[in-house]
């Protein structure tokens, strides 16, 4: 009898020890998560029996993770010790067990597209980006126009929506290792995004309503209408108190004089000139690179670095799947319109012609299919979490502080009466609830979409 006890203490260590050994093997510092336990239980089942069971019964009894820690009185962000696998083991035996258990583990892993099919949508995606990028230079002169800022502030609202929700539903759940879809994640990230758009709805209200830039009598800045009228200038002052006036102004260059603030201004271009300079412009289509302004290749430069962490976030969204892939471009397209629209138009201010910058937006933009291949090759050979999570904090950070100030800009350019800051805030709107809109419900149906 006392053998048997000292043979059962010692099974009882050895199983201690065994279950010491599994959480330092599929754990992180000394405890199991309910991810680390899930890809466990991938693992069991895909290496389990083949066989198939009649039994419903018996199918029933497989479960996620997230189910079993339930079963188990343990909540889900539960970090499990030895002490509590070895209270989970009866049920993860069974999972190892159960031969219809070890194929409902395994569509987890046949998820991922094929090489093919990530390649060719992969290349796809960046292709359309590139092209949608030059529709910024076709735009240009369209920007007089009076319904442009109009359209400007909804493809920036856009974008912001796209990114923001594109991070926050899909880059950071798979940057942590876990399905936004379990857990009711998504209702908490669509949470996230209702604190975010909450505050801004009430600011710009409060702004409308309380008029704080225009209604205090001791301004100590003067009312632009305080300034003489003046339909050739832009608005903007010299630092000696001049007025810059735009006097002509050719796809080639533009001519920029200064007027006193109490002098008229006079057009001193003629048709006879703006067909000079049409004609200039058809002769001297590549300017001499070396008169072009040094930002005009600080642009190029960042917009390559910046293509190819886009391309590198396309690439790696394409490995965990399709749709995937899909959502993160369509972010990255509704970003790059008005990016690129910027980048045009300081390009040719730098002296660059259009022929010029076109070239050297196509280069830049070249480095995106160079990220778009090694963010494939990382995301199909090895875990891409640290790509997802880098760009995720890149898409914040360019949403809300990059182009969120944006929509004011666009605002700020505009007379401002209560009506224009009315439809300019409900074209806001619309822009951010269609992309965090469409972003969500792929999310939300992704599983239901078949391509190809």
């Amino acid at each position: 009898m006392t053998a048997r006890r000292v043979s059962t203490s010692d099974a009882s260590v050895r199983g201690s020890a065994v279950l010491e050994d599994i959480v330092r093997y599929y754990g992180e510092n000394g405890t199991v998560s309910s991810a680390h336990l899930d890809n466990m239980l991938r693992i069991i089942g895909d290496g389990g029996p083949s066989g198939v069971s009649d039994g419903a019964s018996v199918y029933a009894k497989c479960t996620t993770a997230a189910e079993m820690l339930a079963e188990h009185g343990l909540p889900v962000n539960a970090q499990l010790s030895a002490g509590h696998l070895d209270h989970l083991c009866p049920a993860i035996l069974g999972q190892a067990v159960m031969p219809s258990c070890a194929r409902a583990h395994a569509p987890a892993a046949s998820h991922r597209a094929a090489d093919y099919r990530v390649w060719g949508y992969g290349a796809l995606a960046v292709t359309i980006i590139n092209l949608f990028s030059l529709l910024g230079l076709a735009l240009i002169p369209f920007t007089k126009k009076p319904y442009f800022p109009k359209v400007l502030t909804y493809f920036v609202g856009l974008a912001i929506g796209t990114l923001f929700s594109n991070a926050v539903l899909q880059l950071i759940p798979e940057a942590l290792g876990f399905d936004p879809k379990r857990d009711n994640y998504t209702l908490k990230a669509v949470g996230i995004f209702g604190g975010f758009y909450l505050l801004f709805f009430m600011e710009k209200i409060l702004k409308m309503s309380l008029k704080t830039e225009h209604q205090h009598g001791h301004s100590h800045l003067a009312p632009p209408e305080s300034f003489p009228a003046n339909p050739h200038h832009n608005g903007d002052l010299s630092p000696n108190g001049e007025v810059i006036t735009i006097t002509s102004f050719s796809s080639d260059k533009a001519v920029i004089n200064p007027h006193p603030l109490d002098e008229p201004v006079a057009m001193e271009t003629s048709e006879h000139e703006e067909r000079k300079s049409v004609r200039t412009f058809c002769t001297r289509q590549w300017r001499d690179l070396s008169k072009v302004k040094t930002v005009a290749w600080m642009i190029s430069l960042s917009d390559a670095l910046h293509n190819f962490i886009d391309g590198l976030a396309i690439g790696a969204s394409f490995t965990v799947s399709v749709l995937t892939g899909f959502s993160t471009s369509i972010a990255i397209v509704c970003e790059e319109f008005p990016h690129e629209l910027g980048d045009f138009v300081i390009l040719l201010n730098a002296g660059m012609s259009i022929p010029q910058a076109v070239f050297f937006n196509l280069l830049s933009a070249m480095s995106c299919y160079i990220g778009l291949a090694l963010g494939i090759l990382v995301g199909s050979n090895f875990s891409p979490n640290i790509i997802f999570a880098f760009a995720g904090g890149m898409f914040l950070y360019i949403a809300l502080a990059d182009m969120f100030p944006e929509l004011n800009a666009i605002l700020s350019e505009q007379r401002r009466t209560t009506r224009t800051e009315i439809i300019f805030f409900l074209i806001q709107n619309a822009g951010l609830l269609t992309g965090f809109s469409v972003i969500l419900l792929i999310t939300l149906f992704a599983s239901d979409i078949k391509l190809g």
